[in-house]
């Protein structure tokens, strides 16, 4: 596995999500490490200069929880602050979970935690409410997803994904994502060119089917966390999403965010942030300000 790291003080494990990499976290780890934390940023499983395995398998969240585990202990590291994006996110909420003793606090981005649904598989689930244009459902089939990205340059595909800001459904179109890659896409003020091409050539060396089977092994997660059903997150939580977020903007996530599902299923949380005009990649997007949040709400233990 391959991290980034730098300073010294109390642990911060960050977590990315896709398309990214450790460097989605890279104004992070130089705030909090200046405040006086050890910023600590792996490639996850699959991405990067971490190990890709192409086995589908390979990616349930135990392995993905089992990874992190290994290494706060080769670290010597006996618990840390934990802050999630995207599938980071996920997997954070799975690591308290399954591993409550690890972790002081969690902050985590966007996505917010999903109570699993005894009687229903998640693609089921997401085809019925969504259709099989949906996103998470056109990924499913190893190789397509994969066939559609290799027809233009990574960097195209890092752009389409770090640069939407449209908060409805992600539907995939059906000529596939790489259509149409002529068309020039303008970069925000916060992400460069030099940002793009450090992403697009880490997914040039590996490819997007390490990040593509962490969606594929949905309903496997569900299969293997059947013990956990009805699990409470039992630490000190702060949850911060954009309002622009396609996350935040599914049905059905407000309701469960607002009207008590959250504080059910997650009794610690302390904090609950909703960014105006942000979008999916906030630490990105607005990283003083996420930085500002982390460590507000770490500092208090």
């Amino acid at each position: 596995m391959h991290i980034a790291e730098i300073g010294e003080g109390q642990p911060i494990l960050f977590l990315h999500g896709f398309p990214e990499l450790w460097y989605s976290w890279r104004h992070q780890l130089l705030s909090l490490s200046s405040l006086g934390f050890r910023a600590i940023a792996p490639d996850l499983r699959g991405y990067g200069d971490t190990d890709v395995p192409t086995s589908v398998s390979s990616y349930s969240v135990h392995h993905i929880v089992g990874d992190l585990v290994a290494l706060l202990d080769l670290l010597k590291i006996d618990r840390v602050f934990l802050v999630g994006h995207d599938w980071g996110s996920y997997i954070s909420w799975w690591f308290c979970k399954l591993r409550p003793d690890r972790i002081r606090a969690l902050v985590s981005l966007s996505v917010v935690h999903s109570p699993r649904n005894p009687n229903r598989k998640p693609l089921q689930s997401l085809s019925a409410a969504f259709g099989d244009d949906y996103y998470i459902c056109k990924f499913q089939e190893p190789g397509v997803a994969e066939e559609d990205f290799a027809r233009v340059d990574p960097a195209f595909i890092i752009k389409k994904f770090l640069v939407g800001r449209k908060p409805g459904l992600f539907r995939i179109h059906k000529d596939g994502l790489g259509h149409n890659p002529e068309k020039r896409i303008i970069l925000p003020s916060w992400l460069s060119e030099e940002d793009v091409n450090y992403y697009a050539s880490k997914f040039k060396q590996t490819g997007f089917t390490g990040g593509l089977n962490y969606y594929r092994a949905m309903d496997l997660n569900w299969e293997l966390t059947a013990p956990w059903t009805g699990v409470q997150v039992k630490v000190p939580v702060k949850f911060i999403v954009g309002d622009l977020d396609i996350t935040y903007n599914t049905p059905g996530v407000k309701e469960y965010i607002h009207k008590g599902g959250l504080r059910r299923d997650v009794p610690f949380l302390q904090e609950l942030v909703i960014m105006e005009g942000v979008a999916h990649f906030l630490q990105e997007e607005r990283p003083e300000e996420i930085s500002a949040h982390i460590y507000d709400f770490i500092k208090k233990f």
